[in-house]
């Protein structure tokens, strides 16, 4: 080995700090207080935490890796809402939200494919694939007393808050609860998971307070009662009848979309039968509530009525959602046809019926323009006399309703199927079979 000769004018070594390694105050290392900090960042908050392993094959994969790049970041984040609920439910969830304490524009900075969007409750939204749209909404709380008006009703949602905030902020305690991904917990502050057991709606908070605030919330409960097969508490079932009246202060198209939400999930016969039991529909729908309350005059109008809706569930749960032209026309059809028969000019009849609704609901004056030439089609399909009608763009919606006619007489559609094999070549049926396994359209609210 060559030795290299010392060179005595080189300066001296500089002095190396010293490391001196310290037990791990916390078994388990520093994995284990960083468990310990999540278990307790909740602490104080009345919080109940229930082991819950929902079935990893469900839950969608791309709603989780948003809530754990969140987590990873530093935020806490957790599924929430209807998916939890659904699950808990042994269903199938449509669509899958995140609640997290990141801020909106936490958010986008953390995902490339993130936009923001609304005024009114301003959120999230993760864009994937094929449409996918995972919803990311932080955590809020209900506006203070000075953020309310005098009558209650919000009109802002926009504060910010905690886990256990948001959660009180909710309108019904089995859509107030959130999953810990990572620990398979579900985590609840109102009493959700005992109204899950029992099957039960109960509102988070004095019932009549809350439908005040948001009237809207009176046609929610219809919603989950007829689509997840629950029943609604009694004192809330109370409540709903006594604050019907406040639908009309609502936003009107609110209440023309959860008016199609309650037709769109198999349980149109159940959420009519109810929205009438109540009182909601003699407030937003009077002509229909008229023609259901009087059973003489109309030959047993509301039989009819509701055999169309239980076509409607059974066409629904076969094929998918129907579209949104035809939902409307059969809603509607006993009564147009009973304000049709007889008279000379069968449009007006239809637009004297219509013009309040659309006013009431605002119910869209293409969805109504629709309603209008459908229901002058239908009983010349059912008749068989087709004509000029096959070359329309109403053609294949005019056939759905004259299907739900036919069924709700007892009737076979053999006919109205033929129609519709013929009409298919030439007339691509159009997309009104919207709904798909964890997609929501872009924009549509849950």
């Amino acid at each position: 080995m060559i030795r290299r000769p010392s060179k005595p004018d080189l300066p001296p070594p500089p002095e190396l700090p010293s490391y001196r390694f310290e037990p791990d105050p916390a078994p388990g290392g520093v994995a284990a207080r960083d468990v310990a900090s999540v278990v307790d960042r909740h602490a104080g908050t009345k919080l109940s935490r229930h082991d819950a392993p929902l079935d990893e094959e469900l839950i969608d994969s791309d709603a989780a890796k948003v809530v754990r790049r969140l987590e990873r970041a530093g935020y806490q984040a957790y599924l929430v809402g209807g998916c939890v609920r659904d699950l808990l439910l042994d269903g199938r969830p449509k669509d899958f939200d995140v609640a997290t304490s990141a801020r909106p524009d936490d958010v986008r900075a953390l995902f490339r494919n993130c936009r923001i969007i609304g005024r009114r409750f301003r959120l999230a939204h993760v864009l994937f694939g094929g449409g996918k749209i995972v919803e990311v909404a932080t955590f809020r709380r209900n506006p203070g007393e000075a953020d309310l008006d005098e009558d209650l009703l919000i009109r802002s949602d926009n504060v910010f808050g905690e886990a256990h905030e948001d959660a009180l902020r909710r309108d019904f305690t089995i859509n107030a609860l959130f999953y810990d991904l990572d620990r398979r917990q579900v985590l609840d502050w109102c009493g959700g998971m005992p109204d899950i057991q029992r099957r039960a709606i109960r509102t988070i908070g004095e019932p009549t307070v809350r439908f005040r605030e948001d009237p809207v919330r009176i046609l929610r409960a219809i919603k989950f009662a007829a689509r997840l097969d629950l029943g609604i508490d009694p004192i809330v079932y109370d409540a709903m009848v006594a604050s019907r009246l406040e639908l009309a202060r609502a936003a009107r198209p609110r209440l023309f979309e959860e008016i199609l939400r309650l037709m769109r999930a198999g349980g149109a016969h159940r959420s009519m039968w109810l929205m009438w039991e109540v009182g909601a529909m003699a407030v937003l729908m009077p002509e229909l509530a008229a023609f259901l309350d009087d059973e003489e005059a109309t030959a047993d109008g509301s039989l009819r009525f509701f055999r169309k809706m239980d076509a409607i569930d059974r066409k629904t749960i076969e094929e998918g959602v129907l579209d949104d032209i035809v939902l409307m026309t059969a809603l509607f059809y006993e009564p147009l046809e009973e304000c049709m028969y007889g008279v000379r000019d069968a449009i007006g009849a239809i637009n004297d019926f219509l013009e309040p609704i659309i006013e009431r609901i605002a119910m869209p004056r293409r969805i109504a323009d629709g309603v209008r030439r459908i229901m002058t089609m239908v009983p010349r399909i059912v008749q068989g006399r087709v004509g000029r009608f096959a070359r329309t763009d109403l053609f294949l919606p005019a056939l759905d309703v004259a299907e739900i006619v036919v069924r709700s007489r007892g009737e076979n559609p053999q006919a109205i199927e033929a129609l519709r094999r013929e009409a298919m070549p030439t007339l691509p049926r159009e997309s009104h079979r919207r709904s798909l396994p964890y997609t929501r359209q872009r924009g549509a609210r849950r």
